[in-house]
């Protein structure tokens, strides 16, 4: 069963990576000169599950924003910092891909953090001519107006045809392509010739009905595109280890009077590559923990201080890798606002986690965690007299410790 805990029993991590010292955050103030390791958060909203929260285009950004401000170091996803035409730069906050995440977490792999990568990009040989040109303006003009290093495309020898659906036992989006080879040739040639370390994919999806997509729209339902999006991304971080997220191509759809504000970012343009190609411009690259090329920035699973989460999404890689973790384990906070179309509870699950009712709420927990400070000492009567766990024998007598 889920257990609810007081924080100052967590104890923080010194380790950085391997063979380096940890990394401090010193400044000198007019009143007193302080040290303290940096803070870090992953924040964490599964992609094609219905949230609440985050379940749309970018509504999960300003949760994000507002932990950037509070935490010295923000990791998170595409599904959570992609808004479509929309982005927001946070000097603070990782852009790290949802399998790279998982691998992370599970202390396979390393985040190195950098100035800037060298970003490629790969369009779909099923893209009509106009929709095709629409992609690469959104590449010039991130090249021209916002200075970011997109270097070079290609086009797949092959239409991917993509496929999505729902799933009958979760209720979530996911999906396939036909034609993977091809996808991950043309990755390769960019790599190759191009020398290109992160990649920005653009696939051609089936244009959909206006009622399949009417509850999106409207606040409501499910992100068809994600889940297949998500299995898109995973295959190429697998395969060659760097920074990736997708972009679907689709024909405009009518004007909607009636939009949702969490869907309206997807309506502003002919492209959702904007926050794509700003994500991945200086996203961390991936390093397997194998590897002997490890640099002294490098953050590891056990710099996590804390993790937050929809309440009924605890049942994915990521969340059960840092609940499982035997050598430092983070604080995990689950939101109750933020609900899905899971059913993967901590208490289902049986993992020790913090509920709290929302984000305003989950933010003040983090504060209070960053500062070392129990939470519940900020809540009225939630202090209890200290308890007693064991007894020591002095001079044949047993007093309490």
């Amino acid at each position: 069963m889920a257990v609810t805990h007081t924080l100052s029993t967590l104890s923080p991590s010194l380790v950085r990576c391997s063979n380096s010292k940890p990394k401090l955050s010193c400044s000198l103030s007019s009143q007193a000169f302080k040290c303290k390791r940096e803070y870090t958060t992953v924040m964490i909203v599964p992609t094609g599950i219905g949230a609440a929260i985050g379940g749309y285009a970018g509504d999960a950004l300003p949760v994000a924003r507002a932990l950037s401000s509070v935490v010295d170091c923000l990791i998170s996803h595409p599904n959570v910092l992609n808004a479509a035409m929309l982005y927001w730069p946070m000097p603070n906050a990782l852009y790290v891909e949802g399998y790279a995440l998982d691998r992370f977490a599970e202390g396979l792999w390393a985040l190195q953090p950098v100035h800037q990568n060298r970003v490629g990009l790969v369009l779909d040989a099923g893209i009509e001519e106009e929709l095709r040109v629409r992609q690469l303006q959104v590449a010039d003009a991130a090249r021209a107006s916002l200075g970011l290093p997109v270097v070079e495309y290609t086009v797949t020898d092959t239409p991917l045809k993509v496929e999505k659906w729902e799933d009958p036992e979760t209720g979530q989006s996911t999906g396939r392509i036909k034609h993977p080879d091809s996808l991950l040739r043309a990755v390769n040639t960019l790599v190759k010739r191009s020398k290109v370390n992160a990649i920005a994919i653009v696939g051609r999806f089936p244009d959909d009905e206006i009622d399949d997509v009417d509850d999106y729209r409207h606040g409501m339902g499910i992100d068809l595109l994600a889940g297949v999006e998500a299995v898109i991304s995973h295959q190429v971080v697998k395969e060659f280890q760097i920074p990736c997220a997708h972009a679907p191509a689709m024909s405009p759809l009518p004007m909607s009077l009636s939009l949702s504000p969490k869907s309206a970012a997807e309506e502003i343009g002919y492209t959702f590559l904007p926050c794509v190609l700003a994500g991945l411009s200086n996203a961390p690259q991936y390093l397997v923990m194998d590897s002997k090329s490890f640099d002294k920035g490098c953050i590891l699973a056990n710099d996590v201080d804390s993790v937050i989460l929809p309440k009924d999404a605890c049942g994915g890689d990521a969340c059960l890798a840092f609940a499982r973790n035997k050598s430092k384990k983070p604080l995990i906070i689950t939101v109750e606002e933020n609900e899905t179309v899971l059913n993967d509870t901590a208490n289902k699950l049986g993992l020790e986690v913090l509920h709290v009712s929302n984000y305003w709420e989950a933010v003040g927990v983090i504060a209070a965690h960053k500062a070392g400070i129990d939470p519940f000492s900020l809540r009225r009567d939630k202090i209890l007299n200290i308890g007693c766990t064991s007894f020591m024998p002095v001079n044949g007598h047993t007093i309490p410790r």
